[in-house]
């Protein structure tokens, strides 16, 4: 069926995205937003939108047969899920089909397959595919865990079948903690996912997280588009990515890439997903998990190929194979991306809300800002608190690398803490200069201490003369050194400013 017309079923900047590229292919978009979103810019950029509830995502973009709802009403034929929200229910994808109209993504069946990590582990099983040692199956009967975990060898690691982002998971470093450990994480599993099956597989210490790009379509063809380096992670969640890789060798990069393709053909998937990967410090790699939607980090694999994911996705929706092959896809350049969030590096990464009183994006050669927000805009509590996506590209790491140090500087944002000071004190650190950082990055080398400026020269007269007057608070201050005080603060002001 060729698509006309199509809901974006997010927000934010993937909402803008996936309409961008739909546009540039002459289907009109729909936006569906929560009264939160009212002046967001993606309701802006829509040809029509559509209000489905209120702010809380519940409420709105997590009701399913409201935004079916909104198909019927606005005769749009489909539905893009974006990423994160519903972009991986299997239910919601089957409602969608059940209304006749089409899902952009894989089969419900793929998704359900794809969604618990044991069942993934299952379905993999026979096509060769290299595993992290483990249990098969979920496991609840304590005594019989603590065994398997002995016989694995600490430290292992107890993680929720369902769900991700760090939930449900715990690191055991040996046998005294492990019923404590597994206990929460039976108990942090079913307050998250309401399920609380847990397995678990050895601890691969200072693991990289390497993932691989798919593309099928509905006539059996799978390619792959490289993979992507994810390991820069705070609480189990990314917040520096490049494509590609800086460590991985050429036959290694090809024995991933089929090790992924397999991963799609065992579950018949079609559309973009993700197959992620663990690899230890001898460039072994494991199967790790399937992300059956778009991810965030999907801009560093279009600049480094040169294909527009969003579009392919549609094309496949749509019944149209793949205009390509394996042989025709080349590594074109390399590509760094970093996140933006509403967050503070100095308070342990906790979110911060409030408004964008200044916000200019950086320029240039080589830059691409991915975002849904403008100046004087809230950033809202409701939801996560990505502001955006940063990507550079150049014709090399060291070029992009360079190109980002740059981009973080010209980016001007003020009213709320975020992650820029942070994702540049990761671009300069040895360990990601030469590519030897793994996924413990953070909890090796950042503290918020690094983030501080230091005072420089012009500070330190300041605060003397301060220190100076106090101690004379009982003579008479005289209209020179108040000049002098305020000259030298203002100054000092202005160079924080810009900093």
């Amino acid at each position: 069926m060729k698509i006309t017309k199509i809901v974006v079923a997010n927000r934010g900047e993937i909402a803008l995205r996936v309409m961008r590229s739909a546009r540039e292919m002459g289907i009109k978009t729909v936006a569906v937003f929560s009264e939160a979103d009212r002046n967001a810019l993606h309701v802006r950029y829509a040809d029509e939108s559509v209000c489905i509830g209120p702010a809380a995502s519940s409420e709105s973009y997590l009701r399913g047969e409201k935004i079916i709802d909104v198909c019927k009403k606005t005769g749009a034929q489909a539905i893009h899920p974006g990423y994160g929200f519903l972009s991986e229910n299997a239910k919601f994808a089957q409602m969608v089909a059940d209304a006749g109209l089409i899902f952009v993504g894989p089969s419900p069946k793929s998704i359900e397959v794809m969604g618990s990590k044991l069942g993934a582990k299952a379905a993999v099983s026979h096509y060769d595919i290299p595993m992290v040692p483990g249990t098969p199956d979920a496991i609840s009967d304590i005594p019989a865990a603590k065994k398997r975990a002995a016989e694995i060898g600490y430290p292992v690691l107890i993680k929720a079948s369902a769900g991700g982002g760090g939930k449900g998971m715990r690191i055991v470093e040996n046998e005294e903690e492990f019923e404590e450990q597994m206990q929460r994480a039976i108990s942090e599993a079913i307050s998250a996912f309401g399920d609380g099956s847990v397995f678990i597989e050895k601890y691969i210490l200072s693991p990289k997280h390497i993932e691989i790009q798919v593309l099928g379509d509905q006539h059996g063809n799978v390619v792959h588009l490289f993979e992507r380096e994810c390991s820069v992670q705070r609480r189990h969640q990314k917040v520096v990515e490049e494509a590609p890789s800086a460590v991985l060798t050429p036959a290694i990069r090809e024995a991933m890439g089929l090790a992924a393709t397999n991963v799609a053909r065992a579950c018949n998937y079609y559309g973009a997903g993700t197959v992620e990967f663990i690899v230890d410090k001898d460039l072994n790699f494991y199967f790790l998990e399937m992300n059956t939607r778009l991810q965030v980090e999907h801009p560093v694999t279009e600049q480094i190929s040169g294909v527009d994911l969003v579009k392919e996705q549609i094309k496949i929706a749509q019944g149209e194979p793949l205009s390509f092959k394996q042989e025709d896809l080349k590594i074109l350049g390399h590509a760094v991306e970093v996140r933006v969030y509403a967050e503070d590096p100095k308070n342990n990464f906790l979110p911060d809300i409030g408004r964008l009183q200044t916000y200019i994006r950086p320029q240039g050669v080589g830059v691409r800002v991915d975002d849904g927000f403008e100046q004087g805009m809230e950033i809202p509590i409701y939801y996560d608190p990505m502001i955006a996506k940063l990507t550079t590209f150049g014709k090399d790491r060291t070029e992009a690398i360079a190109r980002m140090i740059r981009a973080i500087d010209e980016y001007q944002i003020t009213g709320i803490e975020t992650t820029l000071g942070f994702c540049r004190f990761v671009m300069e650190h040895p360990a990601f200069v030469d590519g030897s950082f793994g996924t413990d990055f953070v909890n090796k080398y950042f503290t918020p201490e690094v983030l501080q400026a230091p005072a420089d020269a012009e500070e330190l007269e300041v605060a003397a003369i301060f220190a100076g007057m106090l101690a004379e608070t009982k003579k008479p201050k005289t209209a020179a050194a108040q000049t002098v005080v305020a000259e030298k603060r203002g100054s000092a002001w202005k160079q924080n400013r810009t900093r």
